[in-house]
């Protein structure tokens, strides 16, 4: 019983706050054929990220956008994920990473890329479930309690 409050306790201090801007792409596979899309490293600004470990919130909703994407352009029935990070040479790494999954190696992959003038990822508002008032930097009480050594 102890445990389940202390999850609660933990999900209920999660906080969103907006950083004025991050790093994303999509990949989408199919279990049914070798094709496998990938879209450009894109900016995306003003997103929502827990402020504890700068985790993409409404990951879902960035999914959907390229899942609807491909749908419209007759690439339905697909497993898209979206990589996410507010630096950009980390993404980089990590689409290098992925992508030399998919070129190199026995198995053959139909790999596509979608450019960016062809789909971009929209930022998604939280503003909603967050509150206006969630923002990257702190206020300037808070500032002033951390300069002193109080919390």
């Amino acid at each position: 019983m102890m445990l389940m409050l202390l999850g609660l306790s933990a999900v209920a201090e999660a906080k969103g706050v907006v950083k004025p801007k991050g790093y994303i792409f999509g990949m989408s596979a199919s279990f049914s054929d070798s094709t496998i899309y990938f879209t450009d490293i894109q900016t995306i600004d003003s997103v929502w990220v827990e402020s504890k470990n700068e985790f993409l919130l409404s990951r879902e909703n960035y999914t959907a956008q390229l899942k609807n994407y491909l749908e419209t352009n007759n690439a339905a029935g697909r497993t898209n994920i979206v990589v996410f990070s507010t630096k950009r040479k980390s993404l980089e790494k990590k689409y290098v990473k992925l992508k030399k999954r998919y070129t190199k190696g026995k198995r053959k992959y139909d790999v596509r890329y979608i450019p960016s003038e062809e789909f971009h990822f929209k930022s998604i508002d939280l503003h909603v479930e967050y509150g206006e008032t969630a923002t990257e930097t702190p206020s300037p009480q808070k500032q002033d309690k951390k300069k002193n050594g109080k919390k």
